[in-house]
């Protein structure tokens, strides 16, 4: 029997450098959040929640973003 189709997320890539200097490349976004008349900035809302979850697991506390962009702009 065939499988039935699946949805296809699609995510946009973003590259997001912190107040620290350091930057992380790739940063995967869900490309339903974005567009409308808010652009870009629901990216740094879904980025800052993914640094919030990663950081309660490490112990440390979440960086501040100083910039972001889509990757390969």
């Amino acid at each position: 029997m065939a499988k039935k189709p699946t949805a296809r997320t699609e995510f946009v890539l973003f590259d997001v450098i912190y107040e620290d200097g350091s930057q992380r490349s790739n940063r995967k976004v869900d490309a339903s959040l974005l567009g409308g008349l808010d652009g870009d900035d629901a990216a740094r809302a879904a980025i800052m929640e993914q640094d919030r979850a990663i950081a309660e697991k490490s112990g440390l506390p979440p960086l501040q973003i100083k910039t972001l962009k889509r990757s390969g702009k």
